[in-house]
């Protein structure tokens, strides 16, 4: 299927005020001077595709998304290179997991080729918000939503919007990486066998809130999520996904259709593999996790994902006590392979997936 766009661009934010905001960007709280948007009805199917001024969407209060939470979203980003190209890291690993989540939500799916049209469309309109430097991006939010006008719940929505937003980001770690403490909660959980934990919905999110404070009033900066029916087994981390390092040796929670299959845990599991480490999907327990620890058989602890890229983890805590993982500095095999992923997305190590997509 082939989308014809068009084009509607505006003069946007003034080169003054761009760079002024652009000096110390704020992550998710300035967006750029376009986005993208693609209508889809049962009809028609997927139809006016557009580039046009970033602006307010007008919905009928009455619209399903608001009510029954037919929503899913990915987050990716767009790096400047020291040519000035602007290029983006696996955006179509992007485009499949949307329609994966697409497909559990009951919405329909959106052809790869307009997925990665609307992120080009959108890069070139505004290439001039994406920063240069070490560590900054363009973070891009491609979105879709459920557009029927109806409180009636009794099938899916007949039409929906799918859209792309983006906003610069500056370094996540601006004074150098940082480990993080992370709370181990039993008292809520993410997702549960045959629910939607796979798919990147709005409400999976919207869960994690009273346990992401939970976190922070026991002192730690994120949460990790444990199985629900056992409360035992590991899952993921807050909204990214988790890697246990046992020496040479990488093990993450495996998929099981109640986390996330990030796009920088399957990242981390080849560039593991490319740099001669062992890399393997399987089960940890909150038990294995503490006596590996303490034993000092388990060496590292970090977490990966869109925003934070490979962020080590200091220190867990739980109803049963605190324990520290090594020195509780950032480990080497961690900042091994953050530096690997970020010298792929910059250009200065090989690309050797075919990870890497001219955008601009």
């Amino acid at each position: 299927m082939s989308l014809e766009f068009s084009d509607h661009r505006v003069t946007g934010t003034p080169d003054a005020e761009r760079a002024r905001l652009l000096a110390d960007p704020v992550f998710g709280e300035i967006p750029t001077d376009h986005m993208v948007t693609i209508k889809w009805s049962a009809e028609r199917g997927w139809y006016d595709a557009r580039l046009g001024p970033y602006g307010p969407l007008s919905l009928d209060p009455a619209t399903q998304v608001f009510h029954y939470g037919q929503e899913i979203f990915e987050g990716l980003k767009a790096y400047r290179r020291a040519d000035g190209s602007i290029v983006s890291f696996r955006p179509d690993a992007n485009a499949a997991r949307l329609n994966r989540s697409a497909a559990r939500m009951a919405m329909p799916a959106l052809p790869e080729e307009a997925f990665l049209e609307a992120l080009r469309r959108l890069i070139d309109a505004d290439r001039d918000w994406v920063p240069s430097g070490a560590g900054n991006s363009l973070y891009l939010r491609p979105f879709m939503i459920a557009t029927q006008r109806s409180l009636a719940f009794y099938d899916a929505s007949d039409s929906y919007l799918f859209a792309v937003i983006a906003c610069p980001a500056g370094a996540y770690f601006k004074g150098g990486v940082e480990p993080v403490s992370v709370w181990l909660t039993t008292d809520y959980s993410r997702a549960a066998d045959g629910g939607t934990g796979a798919a990147k919905c709005g409400g999976n999110y919207a869960g994690t809130l009273v346990a992401q404070r939970q976190a922070a009033e026991r002192g730690c900066d994120q949460v990790v999520w444990l199985d629900a029916k056992e409360r035992r087994w590991i899952d993921e981390m807050g909204t990214s996904n988790i890697f246990f390092v046992y020496g040479d040796r990488l093990v993450t929670p495996a998929l099981t259709g109640t986390l996330l299959a990030g796009v920088t845990r399957d990242s981390v599991l080849i560039l593991a593999r490319d740099l001669g480490l062992t890399a393997e999907e399987g089960r940890i327990s909150v038990e294995r996790w503490r006596a590996d620890a303490h034993a000092g058989r388990l060496t590292e602890v970090f977490s990966c994902g869109t925003s934070s890229m490979i962020t080590p983890v200091g220190r867990a805590r739980s109803e049963q006590g605190e324990w520290r993982m090594g020195d509780g500095r950032p480990g080497p095999v961690t900042m091994r392979l953050r530096t690997e992923l970020m010298g792929i997305q910059s250009g200065e190590r090989p690309d050797r997936h075919g990870w890497i997509h001219k955008m601009a």
